[in-house]
């Protein structure tokens, strides 16, 4: 098939963001393009509904953890902005402090407020990042064109998502262990925050990824909020209902395995399942070309026709 060029990228709308946003031109320092990256340049766009991808990190990650899936989406075309949620990353909140799910999915929300009625965003939720895209979905359902949750809490109306955690823990041993619960407010009152064991967090988020990563995310992991993961969702059919949804596998994921994340598909079934072989609870990390490959994929997928 004839490849497309594309036009010069056209100019940053909405409201700017910090450093964790990439819209910078490739330099000569950037690392050299493979064979497997240049072929991702041939993108059919006519079909495109949006050319915008906005990354969505998972509890404790932050927008440092998409940087190979930032440069391969870069490379193929897309404007990409990955954002870094409340207490997370470089946002200088006390995660402790964090009372509420809008409150920690408020630098998300504030960007998807500031784009103009017209602009459209795919949005992608990495694990408790599934939560935050599916509140956003609800408040801007106009301003998402598609949303993928990667091996992510895919919550249904009503509920939480401790509770597609809490069925993991009653099962996994390894989930509970790696948990150390945060009580800044004294033991008497309610969890503020969660944290990862450092010495758990190999074997159970990034079982299948580089060592170089492992480090990356050892010195760069923060606390997650407690508030936002027990708070209850209100998800309306009119709103979140009309996104097109997506949900991407990872079959080596031991903090969220792929029979739970089956069972979130089966009870909230999306457009497309794809599934991504071989991939940890960070396929960013694990399997970063078949995640862009995957990502490209449901970029491109028209809308199915009414018969």
């Amino acid at each position: 098939s004839a490849s497309v060029r594309y036009a010069a990228k056209r100019q940053q709308q909405g409201p700017p963001l910090p450093r964790s946003s990439s819209t910078r031109p490739r330099s000569l320092a950037d690392p050299e393009l493979q064979p497997q990256q240049l072929l991702a340049k041939e993108l059919n766009t006519k079909d495109l509904e949006t050319n915008i991808i906005v990354l969505v990190h998972g509890g404790g990650f932050g927008a440092w953890c998409w940087y190979k899936t930032m440069s391969l989406l870069e490379d193929s075309g897309f404007k990409v902005n990955a954002i870094d949620l409340t207490g997370s990353g470089i946002n200088s909140s006390d995660t402790n402090k964090i009372s509420s799910l809008s409150e920690y999915a408020e630098p998300l929300t504030s960007y998807l407020k500031g784009l103009c009625d017209a602009e459209k965003v795919i949005l992608v939720g990495h694990d408790f990042g599934g939560a935050c895209i599916s509140h956003a979905m609800e408040m801007f359902p106009s301003k998402v064109a598609k949303a993928v949750f990667l091996c992510a809490t895919m919550v249904t109306n009503g509920h939480s998502a401790l509770d597609i955690f809490q069925q993991q823990m009653d099962t996994n041993g390894m989930l509970q262990k790696a948990q150390e619960l945060v009580y800044s407010n004294g033991k008497d009152r309610p969890p503020t925050a969660i944290n990862i064991d450092r010495a758990s967090v190999r074997d159970l988020l990034f079982n299948q990824s580089p060592a170089k990563d492992v480090s990356l995310a050892s010195v760069s992991m923060r606390p997650i909020p407690f508030a936002p993961v027990m708070e209850k969702l209100t998800l309306t059919e009119g709103n979140y209902g009309s996104v097109r949804r997506f949900f991407v596998e990872t079959t080596e994921d031991n903090a969220i395995p792929l029979s739970l994340q089956q069972s979130m598909c089966v009870t909230n079934p999306p457009e497309k399942v794809l599934r991504l072989k071989g991939s940890d609870h960070a396929p960013f990390f694990s399997r970063p070309q078949a995640l862009h490959k995957t990502l490209v994929e449901i970029a491109t997928l028209p809308r199915a026709q009414a018969s």
